[in-house]
């Protein structure tokens, strides 16, 4: 059979085109990879399985592909929680004695990511809450974020993060797995009910004595009148007006493997 030079020009143009069309359909599979990756490592670790390979490809990947992969706020939140809860775990359970200074434990760069090394303060006050000062009590941002994390930041921080994180403590929020695909959910059902347990309500003096967690972020919530505001959202005081809050003190007691489904 014959072919005149055209048809073996459309044929060839066919054919690239086909190809163009595996190698997009392939990228699109590989950037789930990373949020399900996400997920896969606190599954291994609730289940006692070893984590080095993702750790590896954690560490190995580019901040181009991560950035590329992580491509809309919801997938960002996801992942870097389920990353940074993942990463308390490991360490933690591996050198318990790291936790006795809490300080520099957590400025530390020990997490390996896309080709650097990062602290779990970057990836809580510089990725998760875009670039916040981390004792600004969330009203003051960094001036010159780096380029790692300007890249790899979310666009929309929310504050329901301070209800997903775990850093190890007695009173941290307890640790879930968190699909992106029903992220919002997820964080709404966390926060319902860390606030059950941590908010107590006095209708006699009117005082709501309430986490730290409100104290230390409180820029993150809206000031006073937001935290009101989010404590009556979920039924916990009849109103915001007139209501006075106190702060408990925050149990910093080493407590790993505190999984709950949500």
């Amino acid at each position: 059979m014959k072919f005149s030079f055209y048809s073996l020009f459309m044929l060839c143009f066919f054919l690239m085109g086909q190809a163009e069309q595996i190698n997009a359909q392939s990228t699109t599979n590989s950037l789930e990879d990373f949020n399900t990756l996400s997920e896969q490592f606190l599954k291994r670790i609730k289940n006692n399985e070893d984590t080095q390979d993702i750790q590896d490809k954690l560490a190995n990947t580019t901040v181009e592909t991560l950035d590329n992969a992580l491509d809309t706020n919801t997938k960002r939140l996801a992942f870097w929680v389920n990353i940074y809860n993942a990463y308390i775990q490991v360490i933690l359970q591996k050198n318990p004695e790291l936790y006795k200074d809490r300080g520099s434990f957590f400025k530390k760069e020990q997490i390996k990511i896309a080709g650097e090394t990062v602290s779990f303060a970057k990836i809580e006050h510089g990725l998760i809450r875009k670039s916040q000062f981390e004792y600004g009590l969330g009203y003051i941002r960094k001036w010159f974020p780096n380029k790692f994390e300007r890249k790899l930041r979310v666009d929309d921080p929310v504050h329901n993060i301070h209800f997903a994180l775990n850093c190890g403590a007695k009173d941290c929020p307890p640790v879930a797995i968190y699909e992106w695909q029903r992220l919002d959910e997820q964080f709404e059902k966390g926060t319902q009910r860390y606030l059950e347990r941590t908010t107590d309500f006095d209708p006699s003096t009117k005082i709501a004595t309430i986490s730290s967690l409100f104290n230390w972020f409180r820029g993150d919530f809206g000031g006073k009148c937001g935290i009101k505001k989010i404590l009556k959202n979920k039924g916990l005081i009849p109103t915001t007006k007139k209501i006075d809050l106190e702060y408990q003190n925050y149990d910093w007691t080493l407590d790993l493997d505190n999984f709950i489904d949500l």
